[in-house]
């Protein structure tokens, strides 16, 4: 049975375990693009934080995309999964090759994104990471590593749901991890979402938009 109807009401849900960040000038909320952004304007809305996107690419193994065996983010960040890479016997060429063509779509999406906005100063605050859940916690992983280049105070993770052990994983990483549901056997993100369509660059955008409005609609 599905924990949340949808990446928003999850984001809601996520909301109310967070509620001592609320009205704070030193929170941000950054949502990984794109599921994680629907969930990370709930919690920015709710907390009345100021929201951005981050931005993540996995790296899918050679021929199952939808299995990671790393991931890059912005900053030229890159986290491999060693332990995929060697027991799958993928060669360095197929990283480089696959690497390459992520990290296009990923300068692709700052710019689709973002626009002329500038990238959120978050030196000195306790940044809050958001996405829709953690399965192997590649992404997420990359994220941590390239935001702790831009010197925040402090990091905390925030997921609607998780596997057990990617949860775990980042206990000694970050300075909180919060996980709303951590189902064993955890079948992937997408099975604890009554809809879990897929976040368009449309959505993305305009939760952006709505989120830097002063008067949002």
């Amino acid at each position: 049975m599905a924990a949340f109807e949808d990446r928003r009401q999850a984001g809601k849900r996520l909301a109310e375990r967070l509620t001592r960040y609320a009205h704070r000038k030193d929170v941000a909320v950054l949502g990984l693009a794109r599921g994680g952004l629907p969930v990370a304007f709930e919690v920015a809305k709710a907390l009345h934080a100021p929201l951005d996107v981050f931005i993540v690419r996995k790296l899918g193994v050679p021929g199952h995309s939808e299995l990671a065996m790393g991931a890059i983010a912005s900053g030229g960040v890159r986290v491999m999964n060693d332990d995929v890479v060697r027991s799958l016997s993928i060669t360095s060429d197929q990283i480089e090759t696959i690497a390459t063509e992520e990290q296009r779509e990923l300068e692709r999406r700052e710019r689709e994104y973002r626009g002329d906005a500038e990238r959120m100063d978050v030196s000195g605050k306790t940044v809050i990471l958001v996405d829709d859940g953690l399965a192997t916690g590649a992404s997420m992983r990359a994220a941590v590593e390239a935001l702790g280049q831009r010197q925040p105070e402090h990091i905390v993770v925030a997921v609607p749901a998780a596997a057990p052990s990617a949860c775990r994983a980042f206990e000694n990483e970050v300075d909180e991890v919060v996980c709303l549901v951590t189902p064993e056997p955890f079948f992937g993100v997408g099975a604890w979402y009554r809809d879990f369509s897929q976040t368009t660059d449309q959505e993305v955008r305009r939760l952006l938009e709505e989120a830097r409005s002063p008067t949002p609609a």
